[in-house]
């Protein structure tokens, strides 16, 4: 079953069209594609005395613009992959896409022209700092753009066939930090690449449990990620190894002496995490009850980079 890309009229709201598309962008994620660029542009400042304004509001815009094309070109695949539909029995505002094509709010093709907009932007950025800065920019952007618009676009669908968690672990982790730091510094380092796996992980349990709730729409509609595979009893395995992956990391790079002491604020959120895992375990098969679960771990990733960005620059500051 698929859809076309013609709106179907039969389902307007009376939403604003603004607020339509903003729900469409779905922002609450961008932080996500933020806070791994901010940190690696401030470990570039903290350990190598490095910081070129203009480059990093350009980094942030070309993350954060390729974010939300990212956004938008994923709503457009799934719904023609007949993978998001009407929610009956509740809608979790956190996963299934944001649901304004399966209520006929926007044209699909309007969708989709918006986030082929949103990655040219992206790549202009990226051509601008790769002549500014150097040819690996190119390459790190190259990655994160491609990954972007092969996550859910044909033939590759790497979502769709169980890669979509690794490589959102390695891109919302690895390719943006050590990327911004390049941009900042001209070369590559192994702090910023350690470390920002700790991100990378927090990013694979947030995929991961917004996943669970869609399990029987994503195998119906052939999206064959971790939990559609494996199910979701498996799936909450695969949360909390991610956090153990993201505090682990932290821990590691320490007592590695790869990272300053001071990152060890970010265990400041374990209890939060730990609140997230209750939840999940109690109501992994509820789609509204799961809510706060979804929230908590946003609330997670933001806190965990905002802690290590400070931790940066205290160390950068008074170290």
């Amino acid at each position: 079953m698929t859809h076309n890309l013609r709106p179907t009229g039969s389902q307007r709201t009376d939403e604003s069209l603004r607020t339509r598309w903003l729900r469409a962008c779905r922002f609450h994620f961008v932080p996500t594609s933020v806070l791994p660029a901010v940190l690696g542009s401030i470990i570039a400042w903290s350990r190598f005395g490095e910081f070129h304004f203009r480059n990093f509001l350009l980094v942030i815009a070309g993350v954060s613009i390729n974010h939300l094309g990212l956004n938008m070109i994923d709503d457009v695949f799934d719904y023609v992959h007949a993978v998001d539909k009407i929610h009956v029995n509740g809608k979790n505002p956190y996963t299934g896409g944001s649901g304004v094509l399966a209520e006929g709010s926007i044209p699909a093709g309007h969708m989709l022209a918006a986030s082929v907009f949103c990655l040219l932007i992206t790549i202009v950025i990226a051509i601008y700092l790769t002549i500014s800065v150097g040819w690996l920019v190119l390459i790190f952007s190259l990655i994160g753009i491609l990954s972007s618009v092969f996550y859910t676009v044909p033939p590759v669908r790497y979502g769709y066939r169980g890669f979509g968690e690794l490589g959102l672990l390695i891109n919302f982790g690895p390719v943006i930090c050590l990327g911004a730091f390049y941009v900042q510094t001209k070369s590559l380092a192994m702090e910023p690449f350690v470390i920002s796996f700790t991100l990378g992980f927090m990013m694979w349990s947030m995929i991961i449990i917004n996943e669970i709730p869609d399990y029987e729409e994503d195998r119906r509609g052939g999206k064959l990620n971790l939990v559609a595979r494996f199910g979701k009893k498996t799936g909450i395995v695969l949360y909390i190894a991610g956090l153990i992956g993201a505090y682990g990391t932290i821990l590691l790079s320490v007592l590695l002496g790869v990272a300053p002491f001071l990152v060890l604020l970010a265990f400041l959120t374990v209890p939060i995490a730990y609140s997230s895992c209750i939840v999940l375990r109690e109501k992994y098969s509820d789609v509204v009850g799961i809510i706060p679960a979804n929230q908590v771990m946003i609330k997670v990733h933001m806190i965990t980079g905002m802690l290590l960005i400070i931790a940066y620059l205290i160390a950068g500051t008074f170290l």
